[in-house]
């Protein structure tokens, strides 16, 4: 096989290790779809096959640029995923997990997309309203039809997962073939579950946030002048410097780039080199605004990193760590103060 792909699970189906994620393509980072179909042909041209995006990013802007770009032929040689869960509309029936929503979206999505299939159809997020056996029998349903060839999580926890590995098998759904899950330096929480669980199913693993949001672009250092991003306003428990979880975080990405820095590479190459060298992970999904953090990026997949660095890693963030819990991606109904009280017998 060629070393410069992989096999996205037992799919057989081959990606590059550097799947392009289009979150940042429309309203959310870059406005003007011509600049931002540069940034995919030249992805495209420089070897990744992969790309990612979903219905939520910019209102279904991002799919609608990601069929022009590959609208003139491209698209038959591209592996092409999006999601469906998150709010589309002001009607509460314009989101989630429900067979309702999904046979109504996933049109949506393929008219946006300018296609007539998608490889793979992930759900967003994991709710504990829906029933697996609900969003799995649509998802199944949609197979059949030759709409979708694959179907994927996005952010499950590992009990979930497995749980809909079990309602697949018993009721004999289309089961999730790959798992999209944060996975950076600072967030490594997945080590300890989620990953060992898709390697036991035999899952793909397709990493989002491999740069944690931006603290691994390099910016984030000590004594910088201005530490900010782009997404700061919008959700500041993750960014806000008067958290200590944030500070931490400042001091780990700080040593990080000392570490890159002594190690003769970029901290972008060595965040997503780090990110796809774990056994279980196939890709790690990049989200270039422009073309130079896109030409940043490139390249990190022919980056090795020595067991004295991927040593000198754990011991700034220790295996299975997550500095900052927000940066899981999901909040544990389970530890809601609603969830953890009984409450005291009716009158």
């Amino acid at each position: 096989m060629n070393e410069h792909v992989r096999v996205l699970g037992r799919t057989g189906v081959q990606v590059s290790p550097l799947c392009l994620g289009a979150m940042m393509f429309g309203a959310w980072g870059e406005p003007d779809h011509d600049a931002a179909i540069r940034i995919i042909h030249r992805a495209l041209d420089a070897g990744i096959n992969f790309i990612d995006t979903a219905d939520v990013y910019s209102r279904g802007e991002s799919e609608e640029i990601v069929g022009k770009a590959l609208s003139g032929g491209r698209r038959e040689h591209v592996v092409l995923a999006t999601k469906f869960h998150g709010t589309m509309g002001d009607d509460p029936n314009q989101a989630g997990n429900s067979r309702r929503w999904i046979m109504r979206e996933v049109e949506a999505s393929l008219k946006r997309l300018q296609t007539d299939w998608i490889d793979l159809y992930q759900v967003h997020r994991w709710d504990p309203w829906t029933d697996h056996e609900e969003t799995l029998g649509a998802l199944s349903d949609l197979v059949a039809a030759g709409k979708l060839r694959y179907i994927g999580s996005s952010t499950y926890p590992a009990a979930q997962i497995v749980k809909a590995q079990w309602v697949a098998r018993e009721r004999g759904h289309e089961r999730y073939r790959c798992e999209q899950p944060p996975y950076s330096l600072l967030a490594r929480a997945i080590e300890a579950d989620v990953l060992p669980t898709c390697q036991e199913f035999g899952m793909g693993v397709i990493a989002w946030s491999p740069l944690a949001g931006g603290w691994l672009s390099g910016r984030w250092r000590k004594g910088s002048d201005e530490l900010s991003s782009r997404r700061s306003a919008m959700i500041p428990h993750r960014y806000d410097l008067s958290l200590p979880v944030n500070q931490a975080k400042l001091e780990a990405a700080d040593a990080l780039a000392r570490l890159a820095d002594e190690s003769g590479i970029s901290l972008i190459h060595l965040a997503l080199a780090f990110v796809i060298r774990h056994p279980a992970v196939t890709a790690a999904i990049i989200g270039p605004r422009t073309m130079e953090q896109l030409e940043s990026q490139l390249g990190a997949g022919e980056v090795q990193l020595e067991a004295a660095v991927l040593d000198r890693i754990d011991e700034i963030v220790a295996p299975g760590r997550t500095i900052n819990p927000a940066d899981a991606g999901w909040a544990n109904p389970a530890l809601a103060p609603a969830a953890r009280r009984r409450q005291p017998p009716a009158a």
